[in-house]
């Protein structure tokens, strides 16, 4: 059964837990890996270069998005895909746990599935742009 009175504090913990998350790990990739070595890192797994620097912009727009609450359900069902790209490429070679070298693919699959909760879930408190239900 759902509390219907904590349930949306729920959802804006969520939120902003995934949004800092995804904001930090955006300005990482701008500010100490920079857009080049973004684009490298990429470029070594076989991806595009441009691939990198959409993924640090969708990662930080998304992040602020989530923290202010806007469009909840859309940004969090797009970010099910930089994510998922993350245990496919980045990580599976490296085994299930993240403490392996390199990380491996359960951290990220678990903020994917999230990310896929917050989607199903919605806005919650304090949302600045909540996307109205039809």
């Amino acid at each position: 059964m759902i509390d219907l009175k904590t349930a949306p504090y729920a959802a804006l913990l969520l939120r902003l837990t995934t949004g800092a998350l995804f904001l930090i790990h955006g300005l990482t990739k701008l500010f100490v890996f920079t857009p080049a070595g973004t684009m490298g890192f990429f470029e070594s797994l076989g991806l595009p270069g441009w691939l990198g620097a959409l993924t640090m912009i969708v990662e930080i727009a998304g992040g602020i998005a989530l923290i202010l609450g806007i469009a909840t359900r859309l940004v969090s069902a797009a970010l099910i895909f930089p994510l998922l790209g993350a245990v496919i490429f980045a990580h599976w070679g490296n085994g299930f746990g993240f403490g392996n070298p390199g990380g491996g693919w359960e951290y990220p699959a678990m903020w994917a599935l999230v990310q896929a909760a917050l989607a199903l879930i919605g806005d919650g408190a304090y949302a600045l742009y909540p996307l109205k239900r039809r």
